[in-house]
């Protein structure tokens, strides 16, 4: 489908909004102004290749859509920018009252936009709706320790646990699960589409939103009513292009059409960007991880194929493990932003350890084609083992095809694998990843919070995330008990434990660590300030 090349000015214009309301971020930067500032509160324009899937919180667990989710709607809790630490946001105080229970204290007089009281049972209703719901895509996962919640008075909230002294919870209400939505506007049991979100008016977030054009344009305008945490937001308003092509994204942000470019160019335009005086390049921390992530019941020998055997089904990920060269995949395909990753819970986190490097037959990660072959042949698997292997071309980046196209090459060396490569659009791609469709995909993950225990639980817990049947229930009780560990040193050991003990299975194969990288023209501020171990992208903290 060819893209209609309009600039950001023509699709505000043809949307029907005021376009020398925004001339300010728009024009291109010309002689003497590529540095300079605007007055305060001048509109700022960011672009992006990621795209939202909905508005509808229990629908949704992707980056593009949270980053108008954490715009518009409030949060329990939240992090100040520069944090991960988890503050109260339209709360006035949350603590545990006792092991299994969490009580907040609400904000008193708090109002969402159209004009309804922001109260306990907006707060009761939307974590009720998220375990009612508990869609296949969406975050639901997140709240597996949670039993109920009670709304003893208007701005009063309970949350009952199941299991005492969770270490995570207050970082679970700041996640992608904690969004709070206007229960006179949303549905208590299906998809509430986006026309009825925008215009039931149903935010209370540091954004309000006055134009909506899915995965073209969304125009935000500050909303004076937020009492939250972040504060008021630096700009009166804040547009946010969607790009088709990380090229095109890359040229307007270089041409000052826009102010900001967020996920995703390609390591190699990066590179260039920054040697570009006209840009700057900020890199954050390192949080995304990218998996080879196998549907244990579909893959080779799987519990549903014609001749279903754990052992060789287990044989073929080890397998698969050993051939990958992930040192290649860092340099050759992502220049060196991506690091190597050995491990389910990236490096820089507590209890991080790397498993797989230290079962590689050089002991240093790299690949070990004949460890590889002997395990095949141990298991007496015939070769070349067929592999139908499904990646996303745009969602987790302009670089996943030559990423996969490498990842196919070293798992075909030395003739033991033949993989056929399927490139999927992400909305048929999300939806077929949980109906056991794909035998190998590509799986990305974008963490919800700042502890290791969110790169275990969602994906290696009970009723999983992934929908891939892996069903351990050693390392599913080990997930629980860290997770109220109040001991760091005893929590930290189960958390190594953790890794090892998937390690052993092989459920998702992680291939890659990836950092936060945002490109900005040389008179926007803010841009370092959203940068922090939340992996929240903050509009409100730019300006101009």
């Amino acid at each position: 489908m060819t893209r209609k090349k309009w600039g950001l000015r023509s699709v505000i214009a043809v949307a029907g909004v005021s376009v020398v309301a925004l001339t300010a971020c728009t024009g291109p930067r010309g002689a003497g102004t590529a540095t300079e500032a605007g007055p305060a509160g001048s509109p700022v324009a960011l672009g992006t290749t990621d795209k939202v899937t909905f508005l509808d919180p229990a629908f949704s667990y992707d980056s593009g859509s949270f980053l108008v989710m954490n715009q518009i709607y409030p949060f329990l809790l939240n992090s100040a920018p520069g944090s991960a630490n988890p503050k109260p946001d339209i709360a006035e105080s949350a603590s545990f009252t006792a092991p299994t229970e969490y009580t907040v204290k609400l904000k008193p007089g708090l109002k969402w936009a159209n004009g309804t009281d922001l109260d306990s049972k907006d707060v009761k209703f939307t974590f009720d709706r998220q375990m009612t719901i508990n869609d296949a895509n969406g975050p639901a996962t997140l709240l597996a320790n949670l039993g109920s919640v009670s709304a003893p008075d208007a701005t009063t909230v309970v949350f009952k646990l199941k299991s005492a002294n969770d270490q995570t919870f207050a970082r679970v209400l700041t996640s992608p699960v904690g969004p709070i939505v206007d229960d006179s506007v949303f549905s208590p049991d299906k998809a509430s589409d986006d026309a009825a979100i925008i215009a039931g008016k149903s935010f209370a977030g540091q954004f309000t939103i006055e134009l909506y054009k899915k995965n073209e344009l969304i125009a935000f305008k500050k909303n004076p009513d937020y009492k939250g945490l972040l504060g008021p937001a630096n700009s009166d308003s804040v547009t946010v292009k969607y790009y088709t092509d990380s090229n095109s994204l890359k040229l307007d942000v270089q041409q000052g059409n826009i102010d900001v470019a967020w996920r995703s160019m390609t390591a190699t335009d990066i590179d260039s960007l920054k040697r570009d005086d006209n840009v700057q390049v900020d890199i954050g921390p390192h949080g995304e991880l990218r998996h080879l992530a196998f549907n244990l019941n579909t893959m080779p020998f799987g519990a549903a194929s014609s001749a279903p055997d754990a052992a060789k089904s287990l044989a073929v990920r080890q397998a698969a493990a050993d051939l990958i060269d992930r040192g290649a995949l860092a340099n050759q395909v992502y220049k060196g932003m991506y690091l190597p990753a050995f491990s389910w819970v990236p490096q820089g986190f507590a209890g991080a350890i790397e498993p797989l490097k230290e079962s590689s037959g050089d002991g240093k990660g790299g690949p070990d084609a004949e460890k590889a072959k002997k395990t095949l042949a141990d298991a007496v698997i015939q070769t070349p083992v067929t592999l139908d292997l499904a990646y996303n071309p745009d969602h987790y980046g302009p670089s996943s095809a030559d990423e996969y196209a490498l990842v196919k090459s070293q798992l075909e060396e030395g003739g033991l694998f033949k993989v056929n490569l399927q490139s999927t659009d992400w909305v048929t791609y999300q939806k077929e990843r949980v109906k056991d469709t794909y035998p190998l995909y590509q799986l990305g993950w974008f963490p919800d919070y700042s502890d290791a225990d969110n790169y275990l639980s969602p994906l290696f817990g009970a009723n999983n995330f992934l929908k891939n049947h892996y069903d351990n229930k050693d390392v599913q009780v080990m997930i629980e008990e860290q997770r109220t560990t109040t001991d760091a040193a005893a929590r930290t050991k189960l958390i190594e434990d953790i890794q090892r003990a998937v390690a052993q299975d092989v459920p998702t194969l992680p291939l890659l660590q990836g950092a936060q990288v945002v490109v900005s023209g040389k008179g926007v501020k803010g841009v370092k300030d959203t940068l922090d171990a939340s992996f929240k992208f903050r509009l409100g903290v730019l300006s101009k």
